[in-house]
Formats: C-alpha cells, structure tokens, sequence
C-alpha cells in the first residue's frame, strides 16, 4: 500500500470583516477540502496565520480559488512555510527583519522567549553556521545563547566569555571538538586579549563545521581576519526599541583596528581590571 507524504503550508489571511463564526467557516471550509490544521494563531491586529497540512497541492489551489470569492478574508501569503513563519504562528508576531540588510533581525528584552525560540531553531541545523550578536551590557544576550543552546539539545563552549566569571580558552580537550557543540565567543574579551594561544584557538574553531556565536561581532572583526560579511546571521538585541547599540565608547577602551594589532599590556591592563562586567 502507498502512503502519501503530506506537506505542510503557511496560510496567512487579513480579516476585513470580523463577523462572528468566521474562523469555524474557515476551518470547516479546510476540513471538507481534506485540509488539516496544524497550527493557528493570531498574526498582530487583524491578521491570522494558519500551518496546514495536505496530501494534494490542488486542495490548496481550490481552496485559495474559493476564498478570493468570499469577501470576510482576504489571504496575504500561501506558500511552503519559513522559519519566520513557523515562529510568527507559535509566538503570534512576526520577528522584526532589516528592510535592507536580509539577515539582520531585531529583538527587545521582552521578546527573549522569541529570541531563544529562533536561535534554537539555527542551532539545530548542523552545519557552519557564524551568528553574531549585538547588543549594550545585560541585556541577555550570553543567556539567550545557553538557554537556545538547551532547548536545541546542544552542548555549548564558552571560547571566551563574561558570564559569571572571565574566561579564557586557549585549548580544547578531544570531546569538546564536536559538530554538534555551539561555540560561543565573546567578541570584545577576544579582541583585547593578547594570548595567541587563544587567537589560534579561536581561528580553530572558527574553521569547524558547527554553529558559533559571537557576541560584540563588531568589535571581533576590528582585530581579526573575518568581516561582518562573513556572519550568517546579525541579531540585535536591546533594552526597548528605542535603545542605540553603541560600541564607539567601547572600541577606544579595548579595540585597536585590525591594521595597527598591538596588545600589549599598557594599553589594556589597568583600565578593567579582572572583572569585564562591562560586557556582559
């Protein structure tokens, strides 16, 4: 016997008439098409958005066919469903994307279960993949990165990082080379520290076919081989929608370009002592 593989569908539609009964119709409408719903969920101020399910590509047409005739919706998307589709249905908005730059994405501080749910769901592809992330002090960003790395059922590895205490790496041990791990590399400690045992470490991982993120990867780029080009994915994160990301400040304290690497001790030891707090 034959089974047919069902594919699923992001269906999106605007309500211009909000009349009582009118998501039961549509989902009956669906039902009788032999249809199923999968997930639905409001999409922001008068808009819903649908993941269905069928065995048949000409259901969907018929039933797209037969709503341009009914005049209470009026469907906006109708397609194979994307990662920001599938997480608009589960978080009831859509991730806010840079109009220019494609894969720049924003986020506040409340929106974190949003962040992390996206993030887990990079994670889980396995394959390269160089995320970075900016954002000011405490705004979550190191915590964002270890719970993504949880609900992924990912190991991750702090290169360098912030969190609780300074660290550090300039070694891994045989199990911590593993495609599976995310590796996460604090891009303003890295910059100004002058062990090359851990700027070789980084370069290392940073050739290995996993999922690394950086956060600060404005100021990483100031003092290493790789350009903001080479980031698979930018995310911003920030206090409210009004808070400017500003690294000018933090460059003259711990950054020299990439053209003049000099990192001696004078220029970087008293001025932060051992705590870094500065850039968590």
């Amino acid at each position: 016997m034959t089974v047919t593989t069902k594919k699923e569908w992001y269906l999106e539609y605007d309500i211009t008439i909000n009349r009582p009964g009118l998501l039961g119709d549509v989902s009956s409408l669906l039902g009788m098409m032999g249809i199923n719903i999968v997930t639905i969920n409001g999409i922001e101020e008068g808009r819903r958005g649908l993941l269905i399910k069928t065995d048949n590509l000409e259901k969907v047409k018929r039933f797209e066919s037969i709503v341009h005739e009914i005049d209470d919706i009026t469907i906006t998307k109708l397609r194979e469903p994307e990662l920001r589709d599938r997480l608009a249905v589960r978080h009831g908005r859509y991730i806010e994307q840079d109009a220019t730059d494609k894969k720049t994405f924003r986020f506040e501080r409340e929106d974190l279960g949003l962040l992390v749910d996206f993030m887990a769901e990079l994670f889980k592809e396995n394959e390269h993949k160089l995320i970075g992330i900016r954002g000011m002090p405490r705004v979550g960003k190191t915590e964002s990165i270890v719970a993504a790395s949880v609900c992924a059922h990912k190991r991750w590895l702090f290169i360098s990082s912030t969190l609780i205490k300074q660290t550090v790496r300039s070694s891994l041990i045989k199990g911590e080379y593993d495609a599976d791990h995310v590796y996460i590399i604090d891009g303003a400690v890295t910059a100004r520290e002058s062990n090359q045992k851990h700027q070789d470490l980084v370069k290392e991982v940073m050739k290995l076919p996993s999922i690394k993120v950086v956060e600060h990867p404005d100021l990483f780029v100031e003092t290493s081989e790789y350009e903001m080009r080479d980031f698979d994915y930018i995310i911003e994160l920030r206090e409210n929608k009004d808070q400017e990301i500003q690294y000018e400040e933090m460059k003259k304290h711990t950054v020299k370009s990439k053209n003049n690497l000099s990192f001696g001790n004078d220029e970087f030891g008293d001025g932060f002592g051992g705590g870094f707090g500065f850039f968590e």
